[in-house]
């Protein structure tokens, strides 16, 4: 792996979705989230946490160091048991109590070296058997529309039943009806730090640093679904500071990058109804930009 991360670290991430719901909220029928005082859209952060995992997962065939920790039907104690297995330290009884004094220090140190989203996004790892707790050195907002969405319900048909008694039941008429929630378009935005002191606690490394920037470019090409229609990352603006402490705050760098309308006043339905405009002459000595996308 390459040397540990020494420099600070902000991006501002552009991405849209055409015909889609980027992220439901399943307390809201799996509506797309909206800001309901501004109706602006949403994204969670662990929305897009979630796609990274998955693109580095794949892309880098769950082998240590880039195996993924939080994935679909993991059972996380048991990734804690194998750290104790890995570092000969023995366990005793169901719940994995160690025989002889806490080394949780070891295996959280185990953990960050095998697992990519440890060492990035960190971990609570204390859940019954106890690696420890990690604060990650890449953190993201949440996405916010640059505009407000409208969020649309469409009636789907499907002309099968899942059971023979719906079939008895509809006397052959096997139609079920069901719904689907879409945003005709919307050019979502969020912001994403790292820290390098963290990066030196978890060993987040330059090589981590540039995975993230491929799986934030990538990450909608590999998680298509009706669902979800067309979404693609349109920007990705790295700030990299020459220090580990940073040379400016991170919001009058966000502040740089400035997304206006290109229509007047009718609804934005593609990438080309919006300019990007970024302010790269006379930045804050110390803070070079670096266009990953857009």
């Amino acid at each position: 792996m390459s040397k540990t991360l020494e420099n600070r670290h902000e991006f501002v991430l552009l991405f849209d979705v055409q015909d889609g719901n980027p992220n439901g909220d399943p307390d809201a029928g799996n509506l797309p989230r909206v800001d309901p005082e501004t109706g602006e859209g949403l994204v969670t952060d662990v929305c897009l946490k979630r796609k990274v995992r998955n693109y580095v997962g794949m892309s880098r065939g769950e082998e240590p160091p880039y195996e993924i920790y939080v994935k679909e039907r993991a059972v996380l104690n048991r990734q804690h048991e194998r750290a104790y297995r890995e570092l000969g330290i023995p366990l005793d009884g169901a719940e994995g109590k160690r025989k002889g004094g806490d080394r949780s220090g070891e295996a959280r140190e185990w953990m960050c070296r095998n697992f990519f989203d440890v060492r990035t996004f960190g971990a609570v790892m204390s859940t019954g058997v106890n690696a420890g707790q990690v604060r990650g050195p890449v953190q993201v907002t949440f996405a916010r529309s640059v505009e407000p969405v409208v969020s649309l319900e469409h009636s789907i048909t499907r002309m099968a039943v899942a059971t023979e008694a719906e079939a008895e039941k509809q006397q052959g008429d096997n139609r079920t009806m069901g719904r689907k929630h879409t945003v005709p378009y919307g050019l979502y935005r969020a912001h994403g730090f790292v820290s390098a002191p963290l990066a030196k606690q978890t060993g987040f490394s330059e090589g981590d640093l540039e995975i993230l920037w491929e799986a934030l470019v990538n990450m909608f090409e590999h998680d298509r679904s009706a669902a979800r229609g067309q979404m693609a990352t349109r920007g990705l603006y790295v700030f990299r500071h020459d220090s580990e402490l940073g040379r400016a705050p991170a919001h009058t760098l966000f502040d740089r990058v400035r997304v206006s309308s290109e229509r007047n006043g009718a609804p934005a339905r593609r990438i080309s109804d919006f300019r990007v405009e970024v302010e790269a002459e006379g930045l804050p000595a110390g803070v070079a930009l670096q266009r990953v996308i857009g």
